[in-house]
C-alpha cells in the first residue's frame, strides 16, 4: 500500500486530548533509543507483530489520541508493525476489527462533540457517533508515517464532512447490513450486484444468504476472509458513485405536484402472484430508504398519511411481518395480506404529508425482472420540483398614499411603491454558519430571488447586501445600522438567515423557523404570515414562530420585523434542499408571497408608515 509520508507535530496529533486517554512525550526530551523485540517474517516478506512464548501477542492496539477542532473531532490510534485493521461505518459509529495486536479493554466517555465514547476490547474497537455514519458521509480516515518512522491511523468525525476512507485504505472498508440480522452476509462489490428473481416459495427468514467475501489485504500483512456486509440496498444507488450517501429520489413521474394525495402505478408485464421478500433498509444519517422488489404486472399505491405511508400492492402475496425500532427515521413496517395482494405500512418518526417528508421513485431492473420502488422517509425532506414560469409571478401590489399619516397632505391622491428592506444575514468576514452550504452565500441568492419577485409586483426592495460584504466590520455595530435601515417610511423589515446545531446535536435541527420581537405590535403576525407561506411553497419541515430571544437586527427595528431561518446547513438532507436551486426559488416565492400577503392585508397598518411604531 502506497503510504503518506506526513511528519505531525505532538500538538497536531494531540490538541485537546479526552480525559483519561493518553497523552503524547514532550518532543524535546531526550530519550535512549528504544528497544525492539525481535520479529517474525511472514510469507510475503512484512513484519509480523512479536509474539511472546505462550503465544500470546506483545503488541497492543488502543489508547487513541483525541482533539477537537470546531465541529470536527480526530482521534489518532499508533499502529505496532504488522497490525491490520479493517474499518466498518455503522449506524452507530465507526467499528475497527484490529488483526495482529491485542486490543486493550476500554471503555471511555466523550471523546469530543463528534465522538460520545470509546468502547475496546476482544479484537474491535468502536468510536461512538451521535449520528449514524454512511460509506462516505459522516467521517474521514488516513494513514500517516510520523517523524519517528511509526504509522498512525487519522480518523475525523463530523456530521458535515465528506470522503470516508482514503483512496489507500478503500479497500479496508467494510458495511454492515443494518437493520438485518447480524449472521446475514451479502457480498460487496465495486459495482451494485444483480438483484435476483423472487422465489416463489415463501423465504425463510431466519436463515439469511451467505456469500463467502474476497481478502481484503494490505500490501504489508494479508488479512484473511471475512464476512462483508452492506448498509445500502444493493443495486438501488442513484449516486454517480457506487457506495455513496443516498440522495433524495424523485417524486415517480405522471404526478401533478400540485394534487399528490395519491402516488400510483404499474410495473410492466403480467402480474403472476409472486410473493414479495421482505423490503431492505438503507441507513444514512438523517434519511432512511425502503426498497420493494416488485415483479412485472405489480401495481402500486401509495398514499401519505399523518403517521406514515402506506404502500398498497396488487398483484402480489406476502408473508405477514412486523418489524420494530428500524431507524430513527422509520419506527417499523408492517406486511400484511390484503384483499388484491399486499399492504406495506411505514410507521414514521415524522408525520408526512403529500409534500414533505418522503419521496418515492420506481427504479428499472438492476438484472432479472424485478422492478425497485424506492421510498425514502426524512423529516427534513422538502419539494425540490421546480417551479413553473406562471408559479414565479405575483400579482400586483397596489400602491400607497404618498404622505400617509400626515396631516398637511392627508387628501392627496398621490401614490408610491411599498417599500421593504430585505436583510440577508451576514457577509464580508462573517460568513455564519457554515456546513453543506455557507450561510452567507445561500441566504444573499435567497434573498436576490425574492427582491426579483416583489420588483416585478411593484414593491420597492432595499437590500442591506446586494454582495459578499457588511455595512461594518464591528458585528455590533453592523446589526444596529441593518436594523436602521426600516425606519418609518419603509412597511416592513425581513432578515433571511440560514440555522445550524453543533455536531453531536446536528440530526435534530431540520425545517424553517422565523423569529419575531416585541419591537412592535404587529411584527408577530408579520412572521405568522412568512413561516406560513413558506412552508406552503416549500413542504418544509415547520420548526414554528420563535420569539423566545432578543435579536438586535429585530428589536432595533421601528417598524414590523421577522427573521426567517430558512434551513440547517448542518443538516445532512437538509443541507441537500439550501444546495438545491429549486428549493431556494420556492423559499424565495415563499418570502415573497408572505410580504405581499401582509402589504395588502394591511398588517402595516397601526403607525407603522407614519412614525408611530417605535
Amino acid at each position: 500500500m502506497k503510504q503518506k509520508i506526513i511528519f505531525f507535530s505532538s500538538a497536531m496529533l494531540l490538541g485537546g486530548a479526552g480525559a483519561g486517554l493518553a497523552q503524547g512525550n514532550d518532543p524535546f526530551v531526550r530519550e535512549a533509543p528504544a528497544q525492539a523485540a525481535p520479529v517474525l517474517q511472514g510469507a510475503s516478506g512484512a513484519a509480523a507483530a512479536p509474539i511472546n512464548l505462550t503465544g500470546v501477542q506483545n503488541a497492543t492496539f488502543g489508547q487513541p489520541r483525541s482533539s477537537q477542532n470546531a465541529g470536527t473531532t480526530r482521534v489518532v490510534f499508533d499502529l505496532p508493525a504488522g497490525v491490520t485493521y479493517t474499518l466498518t461505518p455503522t449506524f452507530s459509529g465507526l467499528r475497527l476489527d484490529v488483526q495482529g495486536a491485542r486490543v486493550l479493554p476500554t471503555v471511555s466517555g466523550r471523546l469530543g462533540d463528534s465522538v460520545s465514547e470509546y468502547r475496546a476490547g476482544g479484537g474491535q474497537a468502536t468510536l461512538v457517533t451521535p449520528y449514524p455514519l454512511s460509506l462516505t458521509q459522516g467521517w474521514q480516515a488516513m494513514e500517516a508515517t510520523i517523524g519517528n518512522g511509526g504509522r498512525v491511523l487519522i480518523l475525523d468525525f463530523g456530521v458535515s464532512l465528506k470522503g470516508g476512507a482514503s483512496p489507500e485504505l478503500g479497500r479496508l472498508v467494510r458495511t454492515v447490513a443494518q437493520g438485518t440480522a447480524p449472521s446475514a452476509v451479502v457480498q460487496t462489490t465495486a459495482a451494485p450486484p444483480a438483484v435476483s428473481p423472487v422465489p416463489r416459495t415463501p423465504p425463510v427468514l431466519s436463515v439469511p444468504r451467505t456469500v463467502p467475501a474476497a481478502p481484503a489485504p494490505m500490501p504489508s500483512a494479508p488479512v484473511p476472509p471475512s464476512p462483508v456486509q452492506t448498509s445500502l440496498p444493493p443495486g438501488d444507488l442513484v449516486a454517480p458513485t457506487p457506495g455513496g450517501a443516498l440522495p433524495p429520489a424523485p417524486a415517480l413521474p405522471g404526478v401533478d405536484p400540485q394534487t399528490p394525495s395519491v402516488l400510483e402505478g404499474r410495473v410492466p408485464g403480467v402480474a403472476s402472484g409472486l410473493l414479495l421478500t421482505p423490503p431492505r433498509i438503507g441507513k444514512n444519517p438523517g434519511q432512511t430508504r425502503v426498497v420493494l422488489d416488485l415483479p412485472p404486472g405489480t401495481a402500486y399505491r401509495i398514499v401519505p398519511g399523518g403517521i406514515g405511508l402506506r404502500v398498497e400492492l396488487t398483484g402480489v402475496s406476502v408473508t405477514p411481518q412486523v418489524v420494530q425500532n428500524v431507524s430513527p427515521e422509520l419506527r417499523s413496517w408492517r406486511a400484511e395480506v390484503s384483499r388484491d395482494g399486499a399492504t406495506f405500512t411505514l410507521l414514521t418518526a415524522a408525520p408526512t404529508t403529500p409534500r414533505s417528508g418522503w419521496r418515492a421513485q420506481l427504479l428499472p431492473p438492476a438484472s432479472g425482472e424485478l422492478s425497485r420502488l424506492a421510498i425514502d422517509l426524512s423529516p427534513a425532506l422538502a419539494d425540490l420540483t421546480p417551479l413553473a414560469p406562471q408559479d414565479k409571478l405575483l400579482a400586483a401590489v397596489p400602491g400607497i398614499p404618498a404622505a400617509r399619516g400626515t396631516a398637511i397632505l392627508a387628501l392627496s391622491a398621490s401614490y408610491v411603491r411599498p417599500r421593504v428592506v430585505i436583510d440577508p444575514g451576514h457577509g464580508g468576514r462573517d460568513p455564519g454558519a457554515v456546513g453543506s452550504v455557507i450561510e452567507k452565500e445561500v441566504v444573499l441568492d435567497v434573498a436576490l430571488r425574492a427582491a426579483a419577485l416583489l420588483r416585478a409586483a411593484g414593491v420597492d426592495v432595499v437590500l442591506t447586501r446586494d454582495r459578499d460584504g457588511q455595512l461594518s466590520a464591528d458585528k455590533n455595530t453592523d446589526l444596529t445600522m441593518r436594523a436602521g435601515l426600516g425606519t418609518p417610511g419603509t412597511q416592513l423589515f425581513v432578515s433571511i438567515h440560514a440555522n445550524a446545531m453543533d455536531a453531536h446535536n446536528a440530526l435534530r435541527g431540520y425545517g424553517i423557523e422565523t423569529w419575531w420581537n416585541p419591537n412592535h405590535p404587529l411584527s408577530g403576525t408579520l412572521a405568522a404570515l412568512l413561516q406560513r407561506n413558506i412552508i406552503g411553497v416549500t413542504g418544509a419541515h415547520s420548526q414554528g414562530l420563535k420569539n423566545s430571544q432578543s435579536l438586535a437586527v429585530l428589536r432595533n427595528s421601528r417598524i414590523p420585523a421577522a427573521l426567517i431561518e430558512i434551513g440547517y446547513t448542518s443538516h445532512p438532507v437538509d443541507g441537500l434542499n439550501l444546495q438545491d436551486s429549486n428549493y431556494r426559488d420556492r423559499v424565495a416565492l415563499g418570502i415573497a408571497q408572505g410580504i405581499r400577503e401582509a402589504l395588502v392585508t394591511g398588517i402595516v397598518d397601526g403607525g407603522a408608515v407614519g412614525g408611530a411604531g417605535k
